[in-house]
């Protein structure tokens, strides 16, 4: 990401904690699918369960701690590479995830740069994807300073994506879409479900991908074919047999968007192309609803009727919400998000038919425009990819 989008991201950020009497904020994360805030203020994720926080002033450079040696520090000026707006960075080899007597260890140095600064009104930025032990420290041993929830007020300006990172999310989906069309090369009875998953994950890391997820089953002919981590991927697949992938991964810059796509190592049924046009017809249902100002509990609403009046379950899973650095990103398309519909913003749609004998679904991206979601931003054709 560019040295002028980071300072976008700073500045509009810097005008909010003004208005508010913020004077600085507490960031942290511990993975890299979702905490997505801590790369958006720093550049960089948190990975492997490790936290990476941030201490964010309305005033100045920032204060990172990050994994790393006991009572380790280092002064910086903002201008390098990795560390652009970083002051300082603390150092702290803790592991809360696994190592529970470690979970004060960050806590403590970022409630001591916040005492050191003297900061009075301190903004907790999604308090609850950050560890207990950091959370609950710093509250406990910053003297003085009254914290406050600080998560809409980000939010309000991180879901809203700039031209640049537009850019990168389009071109998260033309890498995705270049995925889909190697794996229909590649795919062929005998291999086993992991073996397709390993090699969509290759392919998009060889185009600049980062992390992600890529779900994927197989099943004879009538029963489902739904999407299972890798720990359930070692069937192996026969002729006949339908294949549902998702992949569901960021591109270069970190970025994420998510494209799904059901394959039949021979002919489709009748019963899963009528199932997909089903799901095509629920997706376009919500997609014209997806407008600047409409409510999300609106669209929800409207899409559950759709689905009762073609005979279909409700939606209980989370069929339609935003993306960016976190791989679920608001707004969510369901009855409890205040957020509406806001021009920019990067929306996925993947409402799905799922029961004993069958699962369909289609996952697309959708940039948000003055009239609404317009076309989608994969181009990889809405249809069973039917294999020999």
């Amino acid at each position: 990401v560019s040295d002028a989008e980071l300072n976008r991201r700073w500045a509009a950020t810097r005008a909010k904690m003004r208005e508010l009497g913020i004077d600085a904020l507490v960031v942290s994360g511990s993975q890299d699918w979702m905490n997505g805030t801590i790369r958006w203020f720093t550049g960089l994720p948190a990975n492997n369960g490790y936290p990476r926080s941030a201490v964010f002033p309305a005033e100045g450079l920032m204060t990172v701690v990050e994994q790393g040696p006991a009572n380790g520090v280092a002064k910086l000026d903002g201008k390098e590479t990795a560390s652009r707006g970083v002051g300082k960075k603390f150092y702290t080899p803790s592991y809360p995830g696994g190592v529970e007597y470690t979970g004060r260890y960050d806590g403590e140095l970022i409630a001591r740069d916040i005492n050191e600064a003297g900061y009075k009104t301190v903004g907790m930025v999604c308090p609850a994807g950050m560890y207990h032990g950091i959370v609950e420290t710093v509250k406990v041993k910053a003297k003085g300073a009254k914290f406050v929830d600080a998560t809409d007020m980000v939010d309000l300006i991180k879901v809203v994506k700039s031209p640049e990172e537009l850019d990168m999310i389009r071109a998260t989906a033309a890498m995705q879409d270049d995925v889909m069309k190697k794996v229909q090369a590649f795919v062929k009875p005998g291999m086993k479900d992991f073996e397709v998953a390993a090699f969509a994950q290759y392919q998009g890391q060889l185009q600049g991908s980062e992390q992600g997820i890529f779900l994927c089953s197989s099943a004879p002919p009538g029963k489902p074919a739904r999407f299972m981590p890798r720990a359930q991927q070692a069937r192996a697949m026969q002729q006949g047999d339908t294949f549902t992938l998702l992949v569901e991964n960021n591109g270069p810059g970190g970025m994420f968007a998510e494209l799904s796509r059901t394959f039949v190592l021979g002919k489709a049924s009748q019963e899963l192309q009528d199932a997909l046009a089903m799901v095509l017809e629920a997706q376009e249902s919500s997609l014209k609803r997806l407008k600047p100002g409409a409510s999300c509990a609106d669209v929800y609403a409207a899409h559950n009727v759709h689905m009762k009046s073609k005979g279909l379950a409700e939606e209980k899973r989370l069929y339609c919400h935003g993306q960016g650095y976190d791989m679920v990103e608001r707004p969510l398309i369901r009855d409890d998000e205040p957020l509406p519909i806001l021009e920019n913003m990067n929306i996925v749609v993947h409402p799905g038919i799922m029961n004993d004998h069958l699962f369909m679904t289609n996952t697309d991206n959708y940039i948000i425009g003055p009239d609404g979601a317009g076309l989608s931003i994969h181009k990889t054709p809405k249809k069973i990819i039917e294999l020999g």
